[in-house]
């Protein structure tokens, strides 16, 4: 207990003087200044003039200290007083002075005690908005700072309810109550004061925000410092009529320096390395050409970005930033999309048909199917920066895949269509085949449609689900022999010795014919080894069949079946053989005297009674 009086007693000693004054209790130097000058400015006998220049005074020091909060914005938010030893040594003084019954050392204090809580609410509001300049955008920072704001004018409210204007008009010659009376001109002029700070708060909020973003990159001190010079303080005021300011200006231009560097280095650095390294080799002058317009477009994106970036103060706004990661999400997309395709093309020139088992169709669509890949992947990341709820979509999607799979059954139908044409291997691209009576070339077999190509240049585009249902007629599947089949029609008249001698002379040409495959035909094919018991010669299409021989007495001739295979099953090969072929067995047929027949009828008379009955 007595311990307890001892330091009340030296509370009280130290902090006023006989009568529990505090004269010497002093606020922050920026304070007492500001207090002076709104106290200068509440006197009645003060002119116009002399109020502007304080009102300057009090601008040029608003600037001041926005700078000063600035620079060292950390060791203001650690180091701000609370006051909380003045104010417990107020309110225990108070409590003396309650007991003493001193009514006007009570109030006094109690002007003083609530001075502090007002120094004390101004310095929590300025540090929760110093903290919130590091938020992300100054939307955010907007938030913060009129919540922090509100919660002061709360606080303001309540400690100004009571009305301490009343001391003014008193007149004595009390210290007590001079002193009263000049911490209750404090009093209100540290509301005005308040006031006056919340108000250049907004006006350099933006300020504020810019400045902060320079205090990262530990370049504040020298924006401040820019700022300060004549020049610039002519210039920014008419920047700043289109959201500008020197170092805005300047900061943009650097900004687009660098990236243009940047991307000029880059690029060399990125060529030297594809080009050093030696499985890369083959593709990255392809890639490199393919994605060089591409990569300016890209720097031209980030340009822009940037130039938006600053010029908002260094902060995002949330469409324009959504806009530029859909574009980035497009671009990278498109990116892949090139590599992946530059990469197929310098692959498939480097293929040889010859000596690979890879097929030019499994590889086309493998190529479609790696595309489509990449553009679902792609559609996901420009809905995922467009703030698209992905779960929902991919759940979504589970639901309503029955009535895609319903609604796309034919397109479905076609994709198996596509695997069963690849897989069964029935025919290739560049294959002559026959289906449902169009007859064509193979272009190429697609992932929904194959292509055909007829012989009187008409393109057909048949769905690959119908090669599954239909039969298809494949004329390329064929290493060996292509088949020339004739009936020579030899006069009735015609010796049985010159028929024979002629057919036995067809045989022997043949035979011996460089065009025509026989038995003796050397031949190579690539037959690959198969669980399956199936005929190699059917299998890869080897016919080498030889057959002449008097085949038939028909009605006007007596034929002879010629029946044999060329050794190319090229059209113009085969006909050239045919033609030849042909011009052998017409001499063939001079040489033994046999001439060939064609349709004829012969009318016999057996009796003219018989032909008389006929005519009547």
């Amino acid at each position: 207990m007595k311990l307890n009086k001892l330091l009340l007693f030296f509370l009280f000693l130290m902090l006023f003087n006989s009568n529990a004054s505090a004269e010497d209790v002093k606020f922050t130097p920026f304070i007492d200044k500001q207090v002076a000058l709104i106290e200068k400015m509440d006197d009645n006998n003060i002119t116009k003039q002399e109020i502007k220049e304080l009102l300057q005074k009090q601008e040029l020091a608003f600037k001041r200290v926005v700078n000063n909060l600035m620079s060292n914005k950390a060791y203001y938010i650690e180091s701000a007083r609370s006051y909380e030893k003045e104010i417990f040594a107020l309110k225990k003084i108070i409590i003396i002075n309650q007991r003493a019954g001193n009514s006007f050392a009570v109030t006094r204090d109690e002007i003083l005690l609530k001075s502090y809580f007002v120094i004390r609410a101004q310095n929590q509001m300025l540090k929760d908005i110093l903290s919130a300049l590091d938020l992300s955008t100054i939307e955010k920072f907007e938030n913060v700072l009129n919540t922090s704001v509100r919660k002061n004018q709360d606080k303001m409210h309540k400690l100004y309810e009571k009305d301490y204007r009343y001391l003014l008009d008193e007149k004595s010659s009390s210290k007590i109550l001079k002193k009263a009376q000049e911490n209750a001109r404090e009093f209100y002029a540290l509301k005005d004061l308040n006031t006056a700070i919340i108000g250049h708060i907004y006006d350099y909020k933006n300020k504020m925000y810019r400045l902060n973003k320079y205090a990262k990159y530990h370049m504040v001190k020298f924006v401040i410092y820019v700022n300060t010079l004549g020049v610039v303080e002519f210039l920014n005021p008419i920047l700043e009529t289109y959201g500008l300011n020197v170092i805005k200006v300047f900061t943009i231009m650097f900004l687009i320096v660098l990236i243009y560097l940047f991307r000029k280095i880059a690029y060399v650095w990125i060529e030297k390395y594809l080009l050093s390294i030696d499985f890369l080799q083959h593709y990255s002058k392809e890639i490199l050409l393919k994605i060089r317009k591409t990569v300016e477009i890209i720097v031209v994106i980030i340009n822009i970005n940037m130039i938006v970036y600053v010029y908002n103060d260094f902060s995002s706004i949330e469409i324009v930033a959504k806009i530029f990661n859909i574009i980035y999400g497009f671009i990278f997309t498109l990116l892949v999309y090139k590599i992946v395709n530059s990469v197929a093309i310098v692959r498939l020139k480097t293929i040889d048909a010859k000596i690979t088992n890879v097929k030019s169709e499994l590889i086309n669509v493998g190529i479609k199917i790696l595309n489509f890949v990449i553009f679902v992947i792609g559609l996901l990341i420009i809905l995922y920066f467009a703030g698209v709820n992905l779960t929902a979509v991919l759940s979504g999607l589970g639901i309503g895949g029955f009535a895609v799979a319903f609604a796309a059954k034919d397109t479905i139908s076609n994709f198996f269509g596509t695997l069963s044409v690849l897989f069964s291997d029935v025919f290739s691209q560049g294959d002559w085949i026959e289906i449902n009576g169009m007859e064509g070339v193979v272009v190429e077999i697609g992932l929904r449609v194959t292509t055909i190509r007829t012989f009187d240049n008409a393109l057909i585009a048949i769905p690959n689900g119908t090669f599954a249902a239909n039969e298809i007629k494949n004329w390329n599947k064929r290493v060996l022999g292509r088949r020339i089949k004739m009936k020579l029609g030899v006069k009735y008249d015609s010796k049985a010795e010159d028929i024979q001698n002629a057919v036995n002379q067809i045989r022997e040409m043949l035979d011996k014919h460089n065009g025509i495959a026989t038995t003796n035909t050397k031949f190579d094919f690539d037959y690959r080894h198969s669980a399956r018991l199936v005929s190699k010669n059917d299998l890869e299409g080897v016919k080498n069949t030889l057959l002449v021989y008097l085949d038939e007495f028909s009605d006007s001739s007596i034929n002879i079946l010629v029946y044999c295979f060329t050794k190319s099953v090229e059209w113009e090969k085969w006909l050239i053989v045919k033609e030849d072929v042909m011009h052998k067995i017409m001499k063939i047929f001079e040489e033994n005297n046999l001439e060939f027949a064609f349709p004829s009828l012969s009318i016999y008379n057996e009796s003219s009674q018989t032909t008389k009955k006929e005519i009547k």
